[in-house]
C-alpha cells in the first residue's frame, strides 16, 4: 500500500502508442505542448513530490520553458492557505474513532516508537486523524538522505518570485475522496510491516528514484504496470485522474501558457497524459 502512495508522488492515435512502445522518446521530464490553434505552447513536466537534493533535476531549458509560462499548473494549489486547511481538515477522521483505535496497543506502541525513532514525529499529535495521514508522512520523507527537496515547494517559490499565477489542476475534496478510497485496514496492515522492518517497498523507491534520473518515464511506467500486476488499483488514482484532466489543461492552455507540474508517473503509457493529449490533437515532444 505504501507502494500505490509513493506512485502518487511520482507518480504518469495508435501511432502516438506505437511511438511510446519503440521508446523514441520516452527520456525526458519536460514535454512541449503545441497545436490546435493554440497562440503559444504550454509545457508538462513530471516531477516527485520529495526528492534527494543530489537527485533534484532543474535544467537549463527547465528554467527556461518555465520562465516563459504566464502560469504554473500544479495537482493542487498549495499556495492558498485555504486549500491546505481543506485538505487537513478532510485527514480529520469523522468516525469519532482515534487513531490508536485502529491498532492493538502492542501494535499502536510499534508505530509510535517507530515514527518517533526513524522520523522524530510525535503521532499524539494526529490522535483525531485518519490512518493515512501517518501513510502521508512516510512518503514525504526520503531516508536515504539528510537534505531534500520539494519540486511543488521549489516551483510555488519560483512562480512568485515571478508574479506568476498558481493554480491546481484538482479540489482538495477530489484529493481526499481520492484518499478515502484506500481502505483503512491495508493502511494498518503496511504500517505495521513497516514498523517491523518487513516491507519491500524501499525497493521499489529506489528503482524509481533511479529512473526519475534519467528521466526515463518509460520505465517509471513499467513500474506502475508491475504494482498493477501485484494487485494494487491504480485505476483511480492514474488513469481516471489523467481523463479529467485533460479537459481541464485544455481550457487552460487555451488561454495563455500554462507550466503544468505534476508526478511523473502521470506522463507516460496508453492512457498517460502524453498520449492522451496527442489523441486530442495537440503536438507533444519532448525538451532536452
Amino acid at each position: 500500500m505504501r507502494k500505490l502512495l509513493i506512485l502518487l508522488g511520482v507518480i504518469l492515435c495508435a501511432a502516438g502508442v506505437k511511438a511510446q512502445e519503440k521508446g523514441r522518446d520516452d527520456k525526458s521530464l519536460l514535454w512541449k505542448i503545441s497545436g490546435k490553434d493554440m497562440q503559444q505552447p504550454s509545457f508538462l513536466f513530471g516531477t516527485i513530490h520529495i526528492v534527494c537534493k543530489d537527485n533534484y533535476i532543474w535544467t537549463r531549458t527547465m528554467k527556461k520553458s518555465f520562465e516563459s509560462a504566464d502560469e504554473v499548473c500544479l495537482e493542487m494549489d498549495l499556495d492558498d492557505p485555504s486549500i491546505l486547511m481543506q485538505v487537513a481538515s478532510g485527514m480529520m477522521e469523522q468516525s469519532g474513532k482515534k487513531l490508536e483505535d485502529y491498532f492493538t496497543s502492542e501494535e499502536y506502541a510499534l508505530i509510535e516508537k517507530y515514527f518517533r525513532d526513524s522520523l522524530g514525529i510525535n503521532i499524539a499529535m494526529f490522535a483525531t486523524m485518519k490512518p493515512v495521514v501517518l501513510q502521508t508522512l512516510l512518503t514525504s520523507t526520503t531516508p536515504s538522505c539528510d537534505s531534500v527537496v520539494s519540486y511543488e515547494v521549489k516551483l510555488s517559490e519560483a512562480a512568485r518570485e515571478q508574479n506568476k499565477e498558481i493554480t491546481g489542476l484538482e479540489t482538495p475534496a477530489e484529493q481526499i475522496k481520492l484518499l478515502d478510497q484506500i481502505p483503512p485496514d491495508s493502511i494498518v496492515q503496511e504500517l505495521v510491516r513497516i514498523a517491523r522492518g518487513q516491507s519491500e517497498e524501499q525497493s521499489m523507491y529506489y528503482a524509481m528514484i533511479d529512473a526519475y534520473v534519467k528521466q526515463n518515464i518509460a520505465e517509471l511506467h513499467r513500474l506502475i504496470l508491475q504494482s498493477k500486476e501485484q494487485g494494487d488499483n491504480l485505476d483511480a488514482f492514474l488513469d481516471e485522474r489523467n481523463e479529467k484532466w485533460i479537459d481541464r489543461m485544455a481550457e487552460r492552455m487555451d488561454q495563455r501558457s500554462v507550466f503544468f507540474a505534476v508526478g511523473a508517473g502521470h506522463l507516460w503509457g496508453e492512457k498517460g497524459l502524453i498520449n492522451l493529449l496527442r489523441q486530442d490533437g495537440y503536438n507533444v515532444e519532448p525538451l532536452k
